[in-house]
């Protein structure tokens, strides 16, 4: 049988090395700090704890380190809130070690302080709730607001692109001076025929470029 060697991790070590990260994740503390808190307490390096947890640790506390981060946001939420959250491990009899899976251990923590604890976490799950709930109810708005706007900017868009097609009259265009010559012959024909109103009338014909000649 191989001997053991000297340096290899036991079981304590492991749960000591689970128990410091964990409290430090749901702290909102760093893993480094963690990681040379460990090794002063077992006498390892912090890159030794650290490769430890990477390589082997923490694939036993999947769960315990997602449970962590849940309860780290819960205490920034409340630190936002101007509420002081409930320390975990700590209750009216004094403080205690966290246990491994982001609970009071055994034995830190009276009944009444856990009850406590877990209403305190139901309320600030009800709170954020109500503000999801707000929020998806706020986008809904705001994304019939952008459908309605785009439905808007597309009517415009074909006004435009009907306003653009429409023939426009040309002022400098040879018809439109052809006309007005022809509008302005056809006022003073007028006036000339209420000038001479008991006299027989001239006839007037039109030739191929517009203008008028009295017909003999």
């Amino acid at each position: 049988m191989p001997a053991a060697r000297q340096d290899a991790w036991t079981p304590d070590d492991d749960l000591i090395l689970a128990e410091v990260t964990l409290r430090h994740i749901r702290e909102g503390s760093t893993q480094l700090a963690a990681f040379e808190e460990v090794g002063k307490r077992i006498g390892r390096t912090s890159a030794a704890c650290g490769f430890r947890w990477n390589s082997c640790v923490r694939k036993r506390y999947e769960e315990a380190i997602a449970l962590a981060k849940q309860q780290r946001q819960k205490r920034n939420y409340l630190k936002k809130q101007g509420l002081a959250p409930l320390a975990v491990g700590e209750g009216e009899a004094g403080t205690g070690e966290a246990g491994a899976g982001g609970l009071p251990a055994a034995g830190t923590m009276p009944l009444d302080a856990i009850i406590r604890h877990l209403r305190q976490w139901k309320n600030s799950v009800h709170e954020l709730s109500r503000q999801n709930r707000q929020y998806e109810k706020l986008l809904k708005e705001k994304e019939e607001e952008i459908a309605r706007l785009k439905e808007e900017n597309e009517k415009l868009s074909r006004r435009i692109h009907e306003a653009e097609s429409e023939p426009r009259l040309d002022l400098d265009s040879d018809d439109y001076k052809a006309l007005l010559r022809l509008m302005d012959r056809a006022r003073k024909l007028a006036v000339l025929s209420e000038g001479d109103a008991g006299e027989e009338m001239d006839s007037f014909r039109m030739d191929e470029s517009g203008n008028l000649e009295r017909v003999e």
